[in-house]
């Protein structure tokens, strides 16, 4: 069955009004949001199925930092990704969920989000990413981190938890000794500010995939549209 038929997603926001209401309620009221098992089943599905079946060129290390200041560092993070496209229907059905979250986050919060990059990420065994921010203040054009889960069965003992680490003033019935854990179970959307929130992911213990991405502001300058990446 073609994804647009399991679970239309064409141009009406109706279709996932109360999530994306959700988000955007969450984002207001403490700058994060986190929704378990809320990818519909149908494109999550599809989507680890086409993750697995990439072939293992299509990943690539992953490092930090933009253009002449991209490097890798084993030090910071082990993982590997692979940019999404909407050349397949896997690609092109995630992006069209993303696009009406930011369309729905527009209209709501007025945000003026302006375009959407995201990747495929595969963490193997032992893989980790240290703490880190998305974005800092000034400096970068990241508004919102989406992460999307796509591990079935996944279980406390198999580690990998995205541990968030809100602002101390934050107050929330899940931050716990002043952090955030996050296990990244089928289907769990976790959205944040990018600014505001460092966060890391623990090693995982068993191959670990995820969708990382983010929503952007439009810094072009002289006509020349800002790189997605």
């Amino acid at each position: 069955m073609n994804i647009a038929q399991a679970i239309p997603l064409g141009d009406d926001p109706t279709l996932f009004e109360s999530l994306f209401e959700l988000i955007a309620s969450d984002i207001v009221d403490k700058g994060f949001s986190i929704c378990p098992y809320a990818l519909p089943e149908n494109l999550t599905s599809l989507l680890l199925q086409h993750i697995t079946q990439l072939p293992e060129d299509n990943f690539k290390r992953a490092g930090i930092g933009r253009a002449k200041d991209h490097v890798i560092n084993d030090f910071i993070r082990t993982d590997e990704i692979c940019w999404i496209t909407g050349n397949t229907e896997a690609g092109g059905a995630w992006i069209n969920w993303a696009g009406l979250l930011q369309n729905y986050l527009n209209k709501r919060l007025f945000l003026g989000l302006f375009s959407f990059e995201s990747h495929f990420s595969h963490y193997a065994k032992g893989d980790f990413y240290k703490k880190h921010k998305d974005a800092f203040k000034g400096e970068d054009n990241r508004v919102l981190s989406v992460v999307v889960y796509l591990n079935p069965n996944w279980s406390a003992e198999d580690g990998g938890e995205l541990i968030i680490y809100p602002p101390k003033s934050a107050q929330s019935s899940i931050i716990d000794n002043g952090k955030i854990t996050v296990t990244p179970n089928f289907g769990t959307i976790v959205v944040f500010l990018s600014e505001e929130f460092p966060h890391e992911v623990l090693p995982a213990l068993r191959d670990r995939y995820a969708i990382a991405g983010w929503f952007r502001l439009n810094t072009s300058i002289a006509n020349n549209i800002d790189p997605p990446r």
